[in-house]
């Protein structure tokens, strides 16, 4: 398996069940309670910030000065609250009288998935590697 897809199978593999799961209960729930576009959207929003995150932290993790790794880790922190701040905003404002706030909280699920998967995998990488 080619290293670069090795590495982000972990990423890959959550987006594709979450985006399952997210389509299976579209239809599965007659009563939508749940706006499943915003969740949807939310989980390719998080999923592109992962890959471009887990990028940065992955190029820090080979430099000789450890401070560049950890300067990546609270960038890429940061990279994503504003993104997910950002994003809750705009929604409001375009949504204002439909906005959706089941959507937002399940949105805040997948976002802490995403977060659980790419901080274990940088963890597994940093310890095989001569850290």
């Amino acid at each position: 398996m080619n290293l670069r897809l090795k590495v982000l199978f972990p990423l890959l593999i959550t987006f594709s069940v979450l985006t399952i799961f997210i389509l299976a209960a579209n239809t599965l729930y007659a009563q939508k309670v749940v706006d499943y576009i915003v969740v949807m959207a939310a989980n390719c929003l998080f999923f592109l910030i992962s890959l471009i995150v887990f990028r940065m932290q992955y190029k820090a993790m080979f430099d000789s000065n450890p401070n560049v790794f950890i300067r990546s880790v609270m960038a890429g922190m940061i990279i994503k609250i504003f993104a997910c701040i950002i994003a809750v905003v705009a929604y409001y404002f375009i949504s204002r009288s439909q906005f959706n706030k089941p959507a937002v909280y399940i949105s805040m699920i997948i976002y802490l998935i995403f977060l659980v998967v790419e901080v274990s995998t940088i963890m597994k990488l940093n310890k095989s590697k001569n850290a």
